[in-house]
Protein backbone atom coordinates (compact mmCIF):
# COMPACT_ATOMS: atom_id res chain seq x y z
CA UNK A 1 0.00 0.00 0.00
CA UNK A 2 2.88 2.27 0.73
CA UNK A 3 4.26 1.43 -2.70
CA UNK A 4 0.95 2.39 -4.29
CA UNK A 5 0.81 5.61 -2.38
CA UNK A 6 4.30 6.46 -3.48
CA UNK A 7 3.41 5.81 -7.11
CA UNK A 8 0.30 7.98 -6.90
CA UNK A 9 2.26 10.73 -5.23
CA UNK A 10 4.88 10.53 -7.91
CA UNK A 11 2.22 10.89 -10.62
CA UNK A 12 0.71 13.84 -8.82
CA UNK A 13 4.10 15.49 -8.43
CA UNK A 14 4.90 14.97 -12.10
CA UNK A 15 1.51 16.46 -13.04
CA UNK A 16 1.77 19.58 -10.84
CA UNK A 17 3.96 22.51 -11.98
CA UNK A 18 4.42 24.00 -8.39
CA UNK A 19 4.47 22.47 -4.89
CA UNK A 20 1.20 22.28 -2.93
CA UNK A 21 0.03 21.57 0.56
CA UNK A 22 -0.60 18.04 1.71
CA UNK A 23 -4.30 18.40 1.66
CA UNK A 24 -4.20 19.67 -1.93
CA UNK A 25 -1.70 16.93 -2.83
CA UNK A 26 -4.07 14.26 -1.50
CA UNK A 27 -6.86 15.68 -3.58
CA UNK A 28 -4.60 15.85 -6.60
CA UNK A 29 -3.62 12.22 -6.20
CA UNK A 30 -7.31 11.22 -6.19
CA UNK A 31 -8.04 13.16 -9.43
CA UNK A 32 -4.96 11.78 -11.10
CA UNK A 33 -6.29 8.22 -10.72
CA UNK A 34 -9.50 9.14 -12.52
CA UNK A 35 -7.60 10.82 -15.33
CA UNK A 36 -5.62 7.68 -16.04
CA UNK A 37 -8.76 5.62 -16.36
CA UNK A 38 -10.17 8.27 -18.77
CA UNK A 39 -7.03 8.07 -20.87
CA UNK A 40 -7.41 4.31 -21.15
CA UNK A 41 -11.03 4.74 -22.30
CA UNK A 42 -10.00 7.37 -24.87
CA UNK A 43 -7.31 5.08 -26.22
CA UNK A 44 -9.85 2.29 -26.59
CA UNK A 45 -12.27 4.58 -28.49
CA UNK A 46 -9.50 5.78 -30.79
CA UNK A 47 -8.57 2.18 -31.58
CA UNK A 48 -12.19 1.32 -32.45
CA UNK A 49 -12.45 4.44 -34.59
CA UNK A 50 -9.27 3.50 -36.41
CA UNK A 51 -10.69 0.06 -37.19
CA UNK A 52 -13.98 1.53 -38.47
CA UNK A 53 -12.16 4.12 -40.58
CA UNK A 54 -9.95 1.42 -42.00
CA UNK A 55 -12.97 -0.66 -42.92
CA UNK A 56 -14.62 2.33 -44.60
CA UNK A 57 -11.45 3.07 -46.50
CA UNK A 58 -11.22 -0.54 -47.68
CA UNK A 59 -14.89 -0.76 -48.68
CA UNK A 60 -15.37 2.78 -49.97
CA UNK A 61 -12.29 3.10 -52.13
CA UNK A 62 -12.29 6.80 -53.22
CA UNK A 63 -14.77 8.12 -50.71
CA UNK A 64 -12.36 10.67 -49.30
CA UNK A 65 -11.39 11.91 -52.73
CA UNK A 66 -15.03 12.07 -53.86
CA UNK A 67 -15.99 14.05 -50.82
CA UNK A 68 -13.23 16.59 -51.07
CA UNK A 69 -12.08 16.65 -54.76
CA UNK A 70 -13.43 19.12 -57.36
CA UNK A 71 -12.88 19.78 -61.04
CA UNK A 72 -12.66 23.47 -61.89
CA UNK A 73 -14.46 24.72 -65.04
CA UNK A 74 -15.56 28.07 -66.47
CA UNK A 75 -18.73 29.30 -68.14
CA UNK A 76 -17.79 29.84 -71.79
CA UNK A 77 -19.55 30.68 -75.03
CA UNK A 78 -19.83 28.03 -77.73
CA UNK A 79 -22.21 26.55 -80.31
CA UNK A 80 -24.54 23.79 -79.13
CA UNK A 81 -26.18 21.22 -81.37
CA UNK A 82 -29.03 19.13 -79.97
CA UNK A 83 -28.89 15.70 -81.61
CA UNK A 84 -30.52 12.29 -81.43
CA UNK A 85 -28.45 9.22 -82.26
CA UNK A 86 -29.32 5.67 -83.18
CA UNK A 87 -28.65 2.85 -85.62
CA UNK A 88 -30.59 1.18 -88.44
CA UNK A 89 -30.28 -0.90 -91.58
CA UNK A 90 -30.26 0.67 -95.04
CA UNK A 91 -32.99 -0.24 -97.52
CA UNK A 92 -33.70 0.75 -101.14
CA UNK A 93 -36.18 3.56 -101.75
CA UNK A 94 -38.60 0.89 -102.96
CA UNK A 95 -38.40 -2.78 -103.84
CA UNK A 96 -40.65 -5.29 -105.54
CA UNK A 97 -40.63 -9.06 -105.85
CA UNK A 98 -42.14 -9.99 -109.22
CA UNK A 99 -44.54 -12.95 -108.92
CA UNK A 100 -47.47 -14.36 -110.90
CA UNK A 101 -50.53 -16.53 -110.41
CA UNK A 102 -50.37 -17.68 -114.05
CA UNK A 103 -49.04 -21.08 -115.03
CA UNK A 104 -47.44 -21.76 -118.39
CA UNK A 105 -44.32 -21.42 -120.48
CA UNK A 106 -42.33 -18.20 -120.68
CA UNK A 107 -42.11 -17.10 -124.32
CA UNK A 108 -39.72 -14.21 -123.76
CA UNK A 109 -37.87 -12.45 -120.94
CA UNK A 110 -36.15 -9.45 -122.54
CA UNK A 111 -34.10 -8.21 -119.57
CA UNK A 112 -31.03 -9.13 -117.51
CA UNK A 113 -29.74 -8.59 -113.98
CA UNK A 114 -28.36 -5.08 -113.56
CA UNK A 115 -30.68 -3.59 -116.19
CA UNK A 116 -32.44 -0.32 -115.44
CA UNK A 117 -36.16 -0.68 -116.12
CA UNK A 118 -39.02 1.78 -115.99
CA UNK A 119 -42.50 1.23 -114.66
CA UNK A 120 -44.49 -0.79 -117.20
CA UNK A 121 -41.45 -2.37 -118.90
CA UNK A 122 -42.22 -5.90 -120.16
CA UNK A 123 -40.36 -8.47 -118.08
CA UNK A 124 -41.99 -11.77 -119.04
CA UNK A 125 -44.35 -12.72 -121.88
CA UNK A 126 -46.09 -16.05 -121.30
CA UNK A 127 -48.03 -18.31 -123.66
CA UNK A 128 -51.59 -16.88 -123.66
CA UNK A 129 -53.25 -19.07 -126.30
CA UNK A 130 -55.94 -20.43 -124.00
CA UNK A 131 -56.65 -16.98 -122.62
CA UNK A 132 -57.03 -15.50 -126.12
CA UNK A 133 -59.59 -18.20 -126.96
CA UNK A 134 -61.52 -17.30 -123.84
CA UNK A 135 -61.53 -13.65 -124.90
CA UNK A 136 -62.91 -14.55 -128.35
CA UNK A 137 -65.70 -16.64 -126.84
CA UNK A 138 -66.52 -13.87 -124.39
CA UNK A 139 -66.71 -11.27 -127.18
CA UNK A 140 -69.07 -13.50 -129.17
CA UNK A 141 -71.30 -13.75 -126.10
CA UNK A 142 -71.34 -9.96 -125.84
CA UNK A 143 -72.49 -9.59 -129.46
CA UNK A 144 -75.18 -12.22 -128.98
CA UNK A 145 -76.40 -10.47 -125.85
CA UNK A 146 -76.52 -7.13 -127.71
CA UNK A 147 -78.57 -8.69 -130.48
CA UNK A 148 -81.03 -10.13 -127.97
CA UNK A 149 -81.30 -6.76 -126.28
CA UNK A 150 -81.98 -5.01 -129.60
CA UNK A 151 -84.70 -7.55 -130.36
CA UNK A 152 -86.28 -7.06 -126.92
CA UNK A 153 -86.11 -3.31 -127.40
CA UNK A 154 -87.77 -3.60 -130.81
CA UNK A 155 -90.51 -5.78 -129.36
CA UNK A 156 -91.34 -3.09 -126.82
CA UNK A 157 -90.76 -0.06 -129.06
CA UNK A 158 -90.84 -0.76 -132.83
CA UNK A 159 -88.66 1.61 -134.88
CA UNK A 160 -88.42 2.78 -138.49
CA UNK A 161 -86.02 0.49 -140.31
CA UNK A 162 -85.29 3.15 -142.94
CA UNK A 163 -85.62 6.88 -143.39
CA UNK A 164 -88.53 8.02 -145.52
CA UNK A 165 -92.20 8.82 -145.47
CA UNK A 166 -95.06 6.95 -143.83
CA UNK A 167 -97.00 5.62 -146.80
CA UNK A 168 -99.64 3.62 -144.98
CA UNK A 169 -100.72 3.18 -141.32
CA UNK A 170 -102.29 -0.14 -140.31
CA UNK A 171 -102.96 0.26 -136.56
CA UNK A 172 -104.15 2.86 -134.09
CA UNK A 173 -103.54 3.57 -130.39
CA UNK A 174 -105.34 1.09 -128.17
CA UNK A 175 -105.23 -1.75 -130.68
CA UNK A 176 -104.07 -5.12 -129.38
CA UNK A 177 -101.49 -6.73 -131.63
CA UNK A 178 -99.48 -9.92 -131.74
CA UNK A 179 -96.06 -10.65 -133.15
CA UNK A 180 -96.13 -10.31 -136.95
CA UNK A 181 -98.89 -7.68 -137.09
CA UNK A 182 -98.17 -4.97 -139.74
CA UNK A 183 -97.91 -1.54 -138.17
CA UNK A 184 -96.98 0.85 -141.00
CA UNK A 185 -95.36 1.08 -144.43
CA UNK A 186 -92.47 3.45 -145.05
CA UNK A 187 -91.27 4.53 -148.48
CA UNK A 188 -87.89 6.03 -149.14
CA UNK A 189 -89.31 8.88 -151.24
CA UNK A 190 -92.60 10.25 -152.56
CA UNK A 191 -91.18 10.21 -156.06
CA UNK A 192 -91.76 7.40 -158.56
CA UNK A 193 -89.70 6.79 -161.68
CA UNK A 194 -90.55 5.50 -165.15
CA UNK A 195 -88.05 4.39 -167.82
CA UNK A 196 -89.38 5.48 -171.28
CA UNK A 197 -88.12 4.42 -174.72
CA UNK A 198 -88.09 6.99 -177.55
CA UNK A 199 -87.60 5.26 -180.97
CA UNK A 200 -85.44 6.78 -183.67
CA UNK A 201 -84.30 9.60 -181.33
CA UNK A 202 -80.66 10.17 -180.49
CA UNK A 203 -79.71 10.44 -176.80
CA UNK A 204 -78.38 13.92 -177.44
CA UNK A 205 -81.93 15.17 -177.79
CA UNK A 206 -82.53 14.69 -174.05
CA UNK A 207 -80.83 16.03 -170.92
CA UNK A 208 -81.19 15.80 -167.13
CA UNK A 209 -83.72 18.23 -165.71
CA UNK A 210 -85.66 18.43 -168.97
CA UNK A 211 -89.42 18.79 -168.49
CA UNK A 212 -91.59 15.76 -169.28
CA UNK A 213 -95.35 15.25 -169.49
CA UNK A 214 -96.41 11.89 -168.14
CA UNK A 215 -99.70 10.11 -168.74
CA UNK A 216 -100.47 7.51 -166.06
CA UNK A 217 -102.98 4.72 -166.64
CA UNK A 218 -106.48 5.92 -167.02
CA UNK A 219 -105.99 9.19 -165.15
CA UNK A 220 -107.91 12.03 -166.71
CA UNK A 221 -104.97 14.42 -166.94
CA UNK A 222 -101.22 14.20 -167.23
CA UNK A 223 -98.71 14.86 -164.46
CA UNK A 224 -95.49 16.75 -164.80
CA UNK A 225 -92.13 15.15 -164.34
CA UNK A 226 -88.50 15.74 -165.18
CA UNK A 227 -85.70 13.80 -166.80
CA UNK A 228 -83.41 12.14 -164.28
CA UNK A 229 -80.97 10.44 -166.62
CA UNK A 230 -80.43 9.51 -170.29
CA UNK A 231 -78.79 6.34 -171.60
CA UNK A 232 -75.46 6.92 -173.36
CA UNK A 233 -76.31 4.53 -176.17
CA UNK A 234 -79.35 3.72 -178.24
CA UNK A 235 -81.54 0.79 -177.31
CA UNK A 236 -83.26 -1.66 -179.61
CA UNK A 237 -86.89 -2.44 -179.04
CA UNK A 238 -88.46 -5.83 -179.25
CA UNK A 239 -89.47 -5.22 -182.86
CA UNK A 240 -85.98 -4.10 -183.82
CA UNK A 241 -86.39 -0.33 -183.61
CA UNK A 242 -83.55 1.81 -182.31
CA UNK A 243 -84.25 4.40 -179.65
CA UNK A 244 -83.09 6.23 -176.56
CA UNK A 245 -83.86 5.21 -172.97
CA UNK A 246 -84.84 8.12 -170.68
CA UNK A 247 -85.66 7.93 -166.94
CA UNK A 248 -88.29 10.38 -165.71
CA UNK A 249 -89.15 11.24 -162.13
CA UNK A 250 -92.71 12.02 -161.10
CA UNK A 251 -93.96 13.17 -157.72
CA UNK A 252 -96.38 10.60 -156.36
CA UNK A 253 -99.64 12.25 -155.39
CA UNK A 254 -100.26 9.27 -153.12
CA UNK A 255 -102.22 7.05 -155.45
CA UNK A 256 -99.51 5.78 -157.75
CA UNK A 257 -98.18 2.27 -157.33
CA UNK A 258 -96.18 -0.24 -159.31
CA UNK A 259 -99.48 -1.57 -160.65
CA UNK A 260 -99.72 1.34 -163.12
CA UNK A 261 -98.12 1.97 -166.52
CA UNK A 262 -97.40 5.33 -168.18
CA UNK A 263 -96.32 7.11 -171.38
CA UNK A 264 -94.57 10.44 -171.83
CA UNK A 265 -93.95 13.33 -174.14
CA UNK A 266 -90.57 15.11 -173.98
CA UNK A 267 -90.08 18.07 -176.22
CA UNK A 268 -91.75 16.93 -179.46
CA UNK A 269 -90.97 13.25 -178.97
CA UNK A 270 -93.47 10.61 -177.77
CA UNK A 271 -92.43 7.52 -175.91
CA UNK A 272 -92.91 4.07 -177.32
CA UNK A 273 -95.68 1.94 -175.82
CA UNK A 274 -96.44 1.81 -172.04
CA UNK A 275 -93.69 1.68 -169.37
CA UNK A 276 -94.11 0.29 -165.85
CA UNK A 277 -94.13 2.69 -162.89
CA UNK A 278 -91.26 1.95 -160.50
CA UNK A 279 -91.91 2.63 -156.85
CA UNK A 280 -89.06 3.77 -154.54
CA UNK A 281 -87.64 1.51 -151.80
CA UNK A 282 -90.16 0.73 -149.11
CA UNK A 283 -90.44 -1.34 -145.96
CA UNK A 284 -93.30 -2.55 -143.79
CA UNK A 285 -92.78 -2.38 -140.01
CA UNK A 286 -94.20 -5.39 -138.12
CA UNK A 287 -94.80 -5.94 -134.40
CA UNK A 288 -92.31 -8.44 -132.89
CA UNK A 289 -94.13 -8.71 -129.58
CA UNK A 290 -97.68 -8.84 -128.27
CA UNK A 291 -99.39 -6.04 -126.41
CA UNK A 292 -101.40 -2.85 -126.64
CA UNK A 293 -100.37 -0.10 -129.10
CA UNK A 294 -99.61 3.26 -127.42
CA UNK A 295 -97.89 6.44 -128.53
CA UNK A 296 -98.51 5.95 -132.27
CA UNK A 297 -98.84 9.57 -133.47
CA UNK A 298 -97.57 9.17 -137.05
CA UNK A 299 -99.90 9.79 -140.02
CA UNK A 300 -99.60 8.92 -143.69
CA UNK A 301 -97.17 11.43 -145.19
CA UNK A 302 -95.21 11.89 -141.96
CA UNK A 303 -91.45 11.68 -142.42
CA UNK A 304 -89.36 9.46 -140.17
CA UNK A 305 -85.68 8.75 -139.62
CA UNK A 306 -84.11 5.32 -139.48
CA UNK A 307 -84.19 4.04 -135.87
CA UNK A 308 -86.95 6.46 -134.81
CA UNK A 309 -89.48 4.91 -132.39
CA UNK A 310 -92.91 4.60 -133.98
CA UNK A 311 -94.92 3.44 -130.97
CA UNK A 312 -94.87 1.23 -127.87
CA UNK A 313 -96.26 -2.30 -127.68
CA UNK A 314 -97.05 -2.22 -124.01
CA UNK A 315 -96.99 -5.48 -122.02
CA UNK A 316 -95.34 -6.86 -118.89
CA UNK A 317 -93.76 -9.66 -120.91
CA UNK A 318 -92.08 -7.19 -123.27
CA UNK A 319 -90.68 -5.11 -120.42
CA UNK A 320 -89.44 -8.19 -118.53
CA UNK A 321 -87.80 -9.50 -121.69
CA UNK A 322 -86.02 -6.17 -122.15
CA UNK A 323 -84.78 -6.10 -118.55
CA UNK A 324 -83.44 -9.65 -118.80
CA UNK A 325 -81.69 -8.82 -122.04
CA UNK A 326 -80.07 -5.74 -120.48
CA UNK A 327 -78.72 -7.80 -117.57
CA UNK A 328 -77.38 -10.39 -119.98
CA UNK A 329 -75.48 -7.69 -121.87
CA UNK A 330 -73.94 -6.37 -118.66
CA UNK A 331 -72.97 -9.85 -117.53
CA UNK A 332 -71.40 -10.76 -120.85
CA UNK A 333 -69.44 -7.49 -120.94
CA UNK A 334 -68.10 -8.17 -117.47
CA UNK A 335 -67.04 -11.66 -118.52
CA UNK A 336 -65.33 -10.25 -121.60
CA UNK A 337 -63.50 -7.67 -119.49
CA UNK A 338 -62.35 -10.37 -117.08
CA UNK A 339 -61.15 -12.51 -119.96
CA UNK A 340 -59.26 -9.57 -121.48
CA UNK A 341 -57.70 -8.84 -118.09
CA UNK A 342 -56.60 -12.44 -117.86
CA UNK A 343 -54.73 -12.00 -121.14
CA UNK A 344 -52.96 -8.98 -119.69
CA UNK A 345 -51.83 -11.17 -116.80
CA UNK A 346 -49.77 -13.19 -119.28
CA UNK A 347 -47.65 -10.07 -119.84
CA UNK A 348 -45.74 -9.40 -116.63
CA UNK A 349 -44.42 -5.85 -116.41
CA UNK A 350 -42.31 -3.96 -113.90
CA UNK A 351 -44.48 -2.24 -111.27
CA UNK A 352 -41.73 0.26 -110.40
CA UNK A 353 -38.75 1.96 -112.02
CA UNK A 354 -35.46 0.61 -110.77
CA UNK A 355 -32.59 -1.84 -111.14
CA UNK A 356 -33.03 -5.59 -111.66
CA UNK A 357 -31.33 -7.27 -108.69
CA UNK A 358 -32.38 -10.86 -109.45
CA UNK A 359 -33.63 -12.71 -112.53
CA UNK A 360 -34.73 -16.21 -111.57
CA UNK A 361 -36.55 -17.36 -114.75
CA UNK A 362 -35.74 -17.11 -118.47
CA UNK A 363 -37.45 -17.79 -121.81
CA UNK A 364 -38.48 -21.42 -122.15
CA UNK A 365 -38.89 -22.00 -118.41
CA UNK A 366 -42.18 -23.34 -117.07
CA UNK A 367 -43.96 -21.32 -114.41
CA UNK A 368 -46.35 -22.96 -111.96
CA UNK A 369 -48.20 -19.94 -110.62
CA UNK A 370 -47.39 -18.79 -107.08
CA UNK A 371 -45.61 -22.08 -106.38
CA UNK A 372 -42.74 -20.87 -108.54
CA UNK A 373 -41.98 -18.09 -106.08
CA UNK A 374 -40.19 -14.89 -107.07
CA UNK A 375 -39.53 -14.44 -110.79
CA UNK A 376 -37.38 -11.32 -110.36
CA UNK A 377 -36.46 -8.65 -107.80
CA UNK A 378 -36.30 -4.94 -108.60
CA UNK A 379 -34.80 -2.21 -106.39
CA UNK A 380 -35.45 1.49 -106.71
CA UNK A 381 -31.98 2.85 -105.95
CA UNK A 382 -32.76 6.49 -106.61
CA UNK A 383 -31.98 6.86 -102.90
CA UNK A 384 -31.52 4.71 -99.82
CA UNK A 385 -33.76 4.77 -96.78
CA UNK A 386 -33.56 3.69 -93.17
CA UNK A 387 -35.96 3.55 -90.24
CA UNK A 388 -34.39 4.56 -86.93
CA UNK A 389 -36.27 3.99 -83.68
CA UNK A 390 -36.21 7.12 -81.48
CA UNK A 391 -36.96 7.10 -77.74
CA UNK A 392 -40.14 8.80 -76.57
CA UNK A 393 -38.01 11.30 -74.59
CA UNK A 394 -36.28 12.47 -77.78
CA UNK A 395 -38.98 12.13 -80.45
CA UNK A 396 -40.25 15.66 -79.76
CA UNK A 397 -36.90 17.03 -80.96
CA UNK A 398 -37.13 15.36 -84.36
CA UNK A 399 -38.82 17.07 -87.31
CA UNK A 400 -39.15 16.40 -91.04
CA UNK A 401 -36.34 18.02 -93.05
CA UNK A 402 -33.64 17.85 -90.38
CA UNK A 403 -30.12 16.90 -91.45
CA UNK A 404 -28.74 13.49 -90.47
CA UNK A 405 -25.06 12.48 -90.28
CA UNK A 406 -24.52 8.82 -91.18
CA UNK A 407 -21.50 6.55 -90.74
CA UNK A 408 -20.98 2.88 -91.50
CA UNK A 409 -18.46 0.44 -90.04
CA UNK A 410 -18.07 -0.97 -93.56
CA UNK A 411 -16.82 2.43 -94.80
CA UNK A 412 -14.54 3.76 -92.03
CA UNK A 413 -13.68 7.44 -92.13
CA UNK A 414 -16.58 8.36 -94.39
CA UNK A 415 -19.60 10.42 -93.36
CA UNK A 416 -22.78 10.67 -95.41
CA UNK A 417 -25.62 13.16 -95.19
CA UNK A 418 -29.29 12.23 -95.02
CA UNK A 419 -32.57 13.94 -94.26
CA UNK A 420 -35.55 13.14 -92.06
CA UNK A 421 -38.41 12.23 -94.41
CA UNK A 422 -41.11 11.08 -91.99
CA UNK A 423 -41.74 11.00 -88.25
CA UNK A 424 -44.29 8.31 -87.45
CA UNK A 425 -46.70 8.52 -84.50
CA UNK A 426 -47.17 4.76 -84.51
CA UNK A 427 -44.98 3.92 -81.54
CA UNK A 428 -43.93 0.53 -80.19
CA UNK A 429 -43.84 -0.05 -76.43
CA UNK A 430 -41.42 -2.58 -74.95
CA UNK A 431 -40.81 -3.03 -71.21
CA UNK A 432 -42.48 0.30 -70.45
CA UNK A 433 -40.46 2.31 -73.00
CA UNK A 434 -41.91 3.57 -76.29
CA UNK A 435 -39.98 4.20 -79.50
CA UNK A 436 -41.13 5.80 -82.72
CA UNK A 437 -39.84 4.99 -86.23
CA UNK A 438 -38.21 7.89 -88.07
CA UNK A 439 -37.67 7.45 -91.82
CA UNK A 440 -34.41 8.91 -93.15
CA UNK A 441 -33.46 9.23 -96.84
CA UNK A 442 -29.91 9.30 -98.22
CA UNK A 443 -29.69 10.67 -101.76
CA UNK A 444 -25.90 10.80 -102.15
CA UNK A 445 -25.01 7.40 -100.72
CA UNK A 446 -21.74 6.65 -102.51
CA UNK A 447 -20.49 3.22 -101.45
CA UNK A 448 -23.38 2.52 -99.09
CA UNK A 449 -25.50 -0.46 -100.06
CA UNK A 450 -28.90 -1.83 -99.03
CA UNK A 451 -28.55 -4.12 -96.04
CA UNK A 452 -25.62 -2.24 -94.45
CA UNK A 453 -25.90 -1.37 -90.76
CA UNK A 454 -25.22 2.31 -90.11
CA UNK A 455 -25.12 4.78 -87.23
CA UNK A 456 -27.09 7.99 -87.59
CA UNK A 457 -27.13 11.30 -85.73
CA UNK A 458 -30.10 13.58 -86.32
CA UNK A 459 -29.05 17.23 -85.94
CA UNK A 460 -32.17 18.59 -84.32
CA UNK A 461 -31.45 22.20 -83.25
CA UNK A 462 -28.40 24.47 -83.11
CA UNK A 463 -27.82 27.34 -80.68
CA UNK A 464 -24.90 29.60 -81.67
CA UNK A 465 -22.56 31.40 -79.27
CA UNK A 466 -24.46 30.60 -76.10
CA UNK A 467 -23.11 30.56 -72.54
CA UNK A 468 -22.41 26.96 -71.50
CA UNK A 469 -21.01 24.86 -68.69
CA UNK A 470 -20.28 21.13 -68.62
CA UNK A 471 -23.41 19.05 -68.10
CA UNK A 472 -21.89 17.54 -64.92
CA UNK A 473 -21.72 20.97 -63.32
CA UNK A 474 -25.52 21.22 -63.04
CA UNK A 475 -27.09 19.51 -60.06
CA UNK A 476 -30.71 18.63 -59.45
CA UNK A 477 -32.84 21.69 -58.96
CA UNK A 478 -30.90 23.51 -61.68
CA UNK A 479 -28.10 24.58 -59.38
CA UNK A 480 -24.35 24.89 -59.86
CA UNK A 481 -21.54 25.02 -57.29
CA UNK A 482 -19.55 28.29 -57.36
CA UNK A 483 -16.65 29.45 -55.13
CA UNK A 484 -17.29 32.05 -52.44
CA UNK A 485 -14.71 34.51 -51.07
CA UNK A 486 -11.54 32.63 -50.08
CA UNK A 487 -12.71 29.26 -51.37
CA UNK A 488 -10.03 28.90 -54.07
CA UNK A 489 -6.26 28.78 -54.01
CA UNK A 490 -4.41 31.87 -55.12
CA UNK A 491 -3.95 30.57 -58.67
CA UNK A 492 -7.66 29.59 -58.85
CA UNK A 493 -6.91 26.05 -59.99
CA UNK A 494 -8.05 24.19 -56.88
CA UNK A 495 -10.43 24.43 -53.94
CA UNK A 496 -8.68 25.65 -50.76
CA UNK A 497 -11.68 25.78 -48.44
CA UNK A 498 -14.74 23.65 -49.42
CA UNK A 499 -16.79 25.26 -46.67
CA UNK A 500 -16.82 28.49 -48.66
CA UNK A 501 -18.42 26.95 -51.76
CA UNK A 502 -21.92 28.17 -52.62
CA UNK A 503 -24.88 26.77 -54.59
CA UNK A 504 -26.39 29.06 -57.20
CA UNK A 505 -29.67 28.55 -59.11
CA UNK A 506 -29.41 28.95 -62.90
CA UNK A 507 -31.81 28.89 -65.83
CA UNK A 508 -31.10 26.24 -68.45
CA UNK A 509 -31.52 26.08 -72.22
CA UNK A 510 -30.27 23.66 -74.88
CA UNK A 511 -27.85 20.88 -74.14
CA UNK A 512 -25.86 18.25 -75.98
CA UNK A 513 -24.05 15.28 -74.52
CA UNK A 514 -21.26 17.39 -72.99
CA UNK A 515 -22.50 20.96 -72.43
CA UNK A 516 -25.67 22.73 -71.32
CA UNK A 517 -26.76 26.30 -72.00
CA UNK A 518 -27.06 28.76 -69.09
CA UNK A 519 -29.57 31.49 -69.91
CA UNK A 520 -29.27 33.30 -66.56
CA UNK A 521 -27.44 32.97 -63.25
CA UNK A 522 -23.86 33.01 -64.57
CA UNK A 523 -21.62 35.31 -66.53
CA UNK A 524 -18.99 34.41 -69.09
CA UNK A 525 -15.79 33.36 -67.32
CA UNK A 526 -17.49 32.49 -64.02
CA UNK A 527 -15.99 29.49 -62.27
CA UNK A 528 -18.10 26.43 -61.57
CA UNK A 529 -17.00 23.37 -59.64
CA UNK A 530 -17.76 19.78 -60.52
CA UNK A 531 -17.48 17.33 -57.68
CA UNK A 532 -15.16 14.48 -58.54
CA UNK A 533 -17.79 12.27 -56.90
CA UNK A 534 -20.19 13.39 -59.61
CA UNK A 535 -17.65 12.50 -62.24
CA UNK A 536 -16.97 9.09 -60.71
CA UNK A 537 -20.67 8.34 -60.28
CA UNK A 538 -21.29 9.52 -63.82
CA UNK A 539 -18.44 7.26 -65.03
Amino acid sequence: MDETLRNEEQIAVDSAPVPAEKKWKKHLVSKGGKKRRGMKLLALLLAVAALVWGAISILGGKTETAATGYVVAQAVRRDLTVSVSGSATLEPADSYQVTTLISGEIESAPFEEGDLVTQGTLLYAMDSGDAQSSVSRANISVEQAKLSYAQAQEALQPTASMSGTINEVYVHNGDSVTAGTALAKIVASTDVTVDFLFPYVEPSEFYAGQSATVFVGNFDGPVQGSVVSVSNSTSITSNGMKGSSVRVKVNNPGVLSDAYTASAVISSYCSYGSAAVTMPDSVTVYASGSGSVTGFDKLAGSTVQKGEVLCTIESEANRQQLQNARLTVESSRLSASTAAGAVDDYKITSPISGTVIEKNFKAGDKVDGSASGTLAVIYDLSCLKMKMNVNELDIGKVQVGQTVEITAAALPGQTFTGQVEKVSVNGTTTNGFTTYPVTITVSEYGGLKPGMNVSATILCETAENVLCVPVGAVDRGSTVLVPGEGAMTEDGTAVADPSKLEERTVALGFNDEAYIEITSGLEEGDTVLISSQTNEMGG
